[in-house]
């Protein structure tokens, strides 16, 4: 008997992007526990996803529609925080540059990008961004400006600030988007830490090559549409990717890794 609970619950959930519908009957659940990663094509309503959890996208209210998070309808996000984190894409486009990385870290404290004046961390929310940023591999770069930092340190940084509340669940959407082999390894394996501690990871992306061996569950999505959801020893193989991305692919294991060639036709 599955004890775990549900953190995200959608029921036949649709929903818009201006004049654009980018989910008709969307119907999703995922458990406390449960590392989950949400894989597909550009345009398969991934990152729609993650504004439909970070309250950025909302459904069209009708009958026998529903979203909840925690099991809870009425979502205030700031109250949600100790318990949901975010790394997404328009975070990182929205963090001016010149904030110091450990000030940006406090700011989640506070759910904004930078310390404003009325912004005073206590001593013990200090110490610990100075732990967590330790834990992180960051304390080096502390003092450094966002706009100073690499890809990758930059993705640590957000990581970092979206763990401040210690939340129960991190959403991560394209965690290694842009990043050389290095930052990209480096990633990973801060990632395979926090899922091995026991915060519940929920990773969208359309990259095989990015997904930990930790991540026990992985859920297909194309044209807004779950057309595959089981483990990764079923769904991480040559024939269901090659109907995924409609291309011919060959799935490569190592190590709890999987790399994706391109297959001969």
């Amino acid at each position: 008997m599955n004890t775990k609970k549900t953190w995200l619950e959608l029921k036949s959930v649709e929903a818009w992007l201006g004049a654009k519908q980018v989910f008709r009957d969307l119907s999703l659940s995922m458990k406390l526990g449960e590392n989950t990663v949400v894989l597909g094509p550009n345009g398969a309503g991934k990152s729609s996803l993650v504004q439909l959890i970070s309250r950025n996208l909302y459904p069209v209210v009708k009958p026998g529609s529903c979203l909840r998070l925690f099991g809870s309808e009425n979502i205030n996000l700031w109250k949600l925080r100790s318990r949901l984190g975010f790394l997404s894409t328009d975070l990182e486009n929205r963090t001016a540059g010149r904030i110091q990385a450990r000030d940006l870290v406090l700011s989640g404290l506070f759910g904004a990008i930078g310390l404003g004046r009325d912004q005073n961390p206590s001593i013990k929310q200090q110490q610990d961004v100075d732990t967590l940023m330790q834990i992180m591999d960051l304390s080096e770069l502390a003092e450094h400006v966002f706009a100073e930092l690499s890809d990758g340190q930059r993705r640590r940084v957000l990581i970092a600030r979206a763990l401040v509340h210690r939340p129960e669940v991190l959403v991560l959407d394209e965690p290694a988007r842009a990043l050389d082999l290095k930052a990209a390894h480096q990633l990973q394996k801060s990632l395979r830490q926090l899922a091995q501690q026991g915060t519940t990871l929920l990773q969208v992306t359309h990259r095989v090559d990015t997904i930990i061996p930790e991540m026990e569950r992985v859920v297909f999505l194309k044209d807004g549409v779950v057309v595959g959801d089981s483990g990764p020893d079923q769904q991480l193989k040559s024939q269901p990717l090659t109907e995924l991305f409609e291309t011919p692919l060959e799935v490569v294991n190592s190590n709890g890794y999987r790399q994706v060639l391109p297959a001969a036709e």
